[in-house]
């Protein structure tokens, strides 16, 4: 969606590579290293939709519209 690499969703977040391929395998809990690249996805534009607010009703991902 933003055409990142790991090592640039690392840089961008302040945390290690291999913490992002962790959290992309599902082997890292919850906590700070999720929230700090959560957030670099954020602004970014990355807006995070919760249950019931995607096009099938379940949780997602989409881009804001950009500014004008």
């Amino acid at each position: 969606m933003l055409n990142w690499t790991v090592r640039d969703l690392a840089e961008k977040s302040g945390v290690h590579r291999n913490t992002v391929t962790r959290v992309e395998t599902d082997a890292t809990a919850p906590g700070h290293s999720i929230a700090a690249i959560r957030a670099a996805l954020e602004s970014a534009g990355a807006i995070f939709l919760a249950d019931g607010q995607s096009i099938d009703g379940g949780p997602g991902v989409r881009l804001a519209k950009p500014k004008a």
